[in-house]
């Protein structure tokens, strides 16, 4: 992705994988070692392991029932904020008080953390309809790290004024950084209603009252979580609809499916379990901690954190690892953890599960937010860094090479 400015005008540059897939074979079957990973390939390996069972398993309890929330979520969320806004509208109108717009206000918050909770465990599930137009229904749901807060306050006065550039506005035409929960975090939490641009600002807004501003920002975030509301609906469609992706992962192997075998389906969702080293460890922890480049050079800086507004980056970092976790286990059924035992590699299993154990405990047991705890406690970070590289290393290696699964392209030849 290209260079973006953060809300402090700092710069961020993240790569996301792009998932590069082979087949496999179906069950008791050989299968042949990652390709290109390490020196010399693994010999084929012969497992009677059912994985039909681990698919249908997957997709129909772990992740068809994590999309449903988020569902579920934003439509709450929608209702939430429009209620929010109603209350907005009325204390401009002086029919409310303070004190009686609070309740709403902290609602409209509540349902937008709600929603990123299960958000975040799905962005541990991408694949199918989440990757498919360079990922555009993903990106219309959350873009980062992909943020541009100046153009929020453009398209906050571009809505309110109804149209841009002389055609009707269409939140729908509109660039991902430019809505999604990224920018509905920026309206809900962030309390300066100044804009965020480094120059300028848009139309009229420096002529607004605080009140106008304030109504301006709710009603169009409004239509913001309305807009999440319906790409969310989509992606349940597109998901598990007739003959959606879920469907297309457990008949893998059959005529009907677009998956040749099933080891190759399996590879699908391992590759978006490669979400949890290239984005939670490198973007959301290294990248804040200095050991990248970042706004501040290559120290701490807690500018450069996900959640800079409502300040929920740890609660986005243990939802991603409750997702792996998820899928590694299979929670109540089949998980990787299960096919790694019955390939005799029972260490990598053991070793997995108990690390991402551990990285869950450790980042639940902070009681400050990430940017505090980067300036309080930098070493903390570091190990939770540390932490979260134990469960990465060993996907990378031991769990690609035993199971015979391709990595993602873009992790090929990564060994940090």
């Amino acid at each position: 992705m290209a260079d973006v400015k953060t809300h402090s005008g700092s710069v961020i540059s993240i790569a996301v994988a792009s998932a590069l897939l082979t087949s496999g074979c179906g069950e008791s079957s050989s299968y042949t070692a990652g390709e290109g990973y390490g020196t010399g390939g693994n010999a084929p390996v012969t497992t009677s392991f059912n994985e039909q069972a681990l698919l249908t398993h997957l997709t129909d309890n772990v992740i068809t029932p994590v999309f449903q929330q988020f569902n579920a979520d934003a439509l709450q969320q929608a209702q939430e904020v429009s209620a929010y806004c109603e209350s907005e509208v009325a204390l401009a109108n002086f029919d409310i008080t303070d004190a009686e717009l609070t309740p709403f206000k902290s609602a409209a918050r509540l349902s937008w953390e709600n929603a990123m909770e299960s958000w975040q465990q799905a962005e541990m599930m991408q694949m199918g309809p989440l990757l498919d137009n360079d990922g555009l229904l993903k990106n219309n749901i959350y873009s980062w790290p992909v943020v541009n807060y100046c153009a929020v306050d453009y398209d906050v006065e571009f809505f309110r004024e109804g149209e841009v550039n002389g055609a009707p506005y269409d939140i729908t035409l509109r660039t991902p950084s430019r809505k999604g929960m990224v920018a509905l975090e920026y309206l809900l939490f962030n309390e300066d209603l100044d804009v965020s641009c480094e120059s300028g600002s848009p139309g009229n807004w420096h002529n607004l009252s605080n009140s106008e501003r304030r109504v301006a920002r709710c009603e169009f975030a409004v239509e913001v979580a309305n807009d999440i509301a319906t790409s969310s609906e989509t992606l349940l469609s597109l998901w598990a609809g007739d003959n959606g992706y879920a469907a297309q992962l457990k008949s893998a192997g059959s005529a009907s499916s677009m998956f040749a075998s099933e080891h190759e389906a399996v590879n699908r969702i391992s590759d978006a379990m490669f979400y949890l080293d290239s984005m939670t460890k490198d973007g959301k922890l290294a990248t804040p901690l200095g050991l990248f480049a970042n706004s501040c050079g290559a120290q701490a800086c807690p500018e450069d954190v996900e959640s800079g507004y409502a300040q929920r980056s740890f609660a986005h970092i243990l939802n991603n690892l409750i997702g792996f976790q998820a899928l590694l286990t299979g929670s109540d059924g089949p998980g990787f953890t299960d096919f790694l035992i019955d390939v005799g590699d029972t260490d990598t299993a053991e070793t997995m599960r108990d690390d991402i154990t551990t990285a869950i405990e450790n980042v639940r047991a902070y009681e400050t937010t990430l940017a505090e705890a980067l300036v309080q406690d930098p070493d903390a970070v570091t190990q939770t860094h540390a932490d979260v590289k134990s469960v990465t290393d060993n996907l990378k290696a031991d769990f690609i090479n035993s199971l015979a699964l391709e990595l993602p392209a873009t992790s090929a030849g990564d060994n940090d």
